[in-house]
């Protein structure tokens, strides 16, 4: 599949809301996220569940931020019903950084989510199947503890700088097998990296990122960049220098100032509340959050409505049939006025 099309059409083409959602699918499968997140036929699975509910231009795997830490040695806490967790410092020096193993693609959960791929382009055949993978910065973060990570860009910039080597080593291997699988592309999650100044984020996140960026993405394979952090407001340019193609932000982000800054041949996506409106809201609140984000920012072309970051598995399934909702009443409104004027 071409995806330099499938990024024309998203823009250019009829316009459909792409939230992350696939974790909700422990609903229809009957089943919680502890089993879901140890099977790749229960991951494929959900996804076919979710592409056949749901109209959305691209069908996403889960976004698991435990993953690759925990192929690393890191310790994930298990939950019934609650996406898996990094706990403890597997680094606390350089020595430690030094001495730590890279992995083997494949080892721990990377093997399930790189066989979740394989399995769910026997299932979904009618969009583009998009792999996910955490970004090295938010990596290195869980492998010595996020507070020490912010800390150690400035105390300790030398194990650093080791650990984000190794992490962005494995990362491009990763992403290599992602799409030797059949992926159509991959988003990159790096919210870690969203609540650094805009020089750290150049020296210790958007190197690294454009490096992992120019080594995978090609005419059938797009790198979609994830950003969830609370200063991502100030770190556009930043964000535009990692070479992606398609730009993912959480509810911090200010969407039409992202606009305003993004070239019009990027995708920019983003950004209802997953936590306070999918999770917490009702219908009503979902209708009007959905209208008012799609009244600021959807006269721009490239604009893809989508969830701040990742739905919880038990969000009310109503709920995110409201978002789809509005946004379908949303956009043949818009399409029955430019029409008539």
């Amino acid at each position: 599949m071409n995806m330099y099309n499938w990024i024309e059409k998203m823009i250019y083409g009829d316009k459909k809301a792409l939230p992350v959602l696939s974790f909700p699918s422990v609903q229809s499968l009957y089943i919680t996220v502890k089993e879901l997140v140890a099977s790749s036929a229960y991951q494929a699975m959900g996804m076919k569940l979710i592409a056949d509910r749901y109209d959305m231009p691209a069908s996403l795997t889960f976004m698991d931020l435990s993953v690759e830490a925990e192929a690393f040695g890191a310790r994930a806490v298990y939950g019934t019903d609650d996406v898996p967790t990094i706990t403890g410092k597997l680094v606390a020096d350089e020595a430690a950084a030094v001495a730590l193993n890279v992995p083997a693609v494949g080892a721990g959960r990377t093997g399930v989510n790189i066989d979740t791929v394989r399995k769910a382009l026997m299932l979904i055949n009618d969009r583009p199947v998009l792999a996910g993978c955490i970004g090295p910065f938010s990596l290195a973060g869980r492998l010595m503890n996020v507070n020490d990570a912010l800390i150690n860009c400035y105390e300790e910039p030398a194990m650093v700088h080791i650990l984000l080597r190794k992490a962005t080593d494995f990362l491009i291997q990763y992403i290599h097998e992602l799409k030797l699988t059949g992926a159509h592309g991959v988003i990159i999650a790096e919210p870690l990296a969203g609540l650094l100044s805009p020089d750290l984020m150049r020296e210790f996140s958007t190197e690294y990122v454009r490096e992992m960026v120019s080594s995978a993405q090609s005419k059938n394979f797009i790198v979609i960049y994830h950003n969830c952090g609370n200063a991502v407001n100030h770190l556009v340019n930043e964000i535009l220098d990692t070479g992606c193609m398609a730009f993912h932000f959480g509810e911090s982000a200010d969407m039409l100032k992202m606009l305003q800054s993004i070239p019009r041949n990027f995708l920019v996506m983003g950004n209802i509340s997953a936590s306070a409106v999918f999770n917490n809201g009702t219908e009503q609140q979902m209708r009007l959050a959905t209208t008012r984000l799609l009244e600021k920012c959807g006269k721009y072309n490239n604009f893809v409505i989508s969830s701040g970051c990742d739905i919880p598995p038990i969000t009310d399934l109503d709920i995110i049939d409201m978002f789809f909702e509005t946004t379908r009443a949303f956009y043949y409104r818009k399409s029955l006025w430019e029409a008539i004027t």
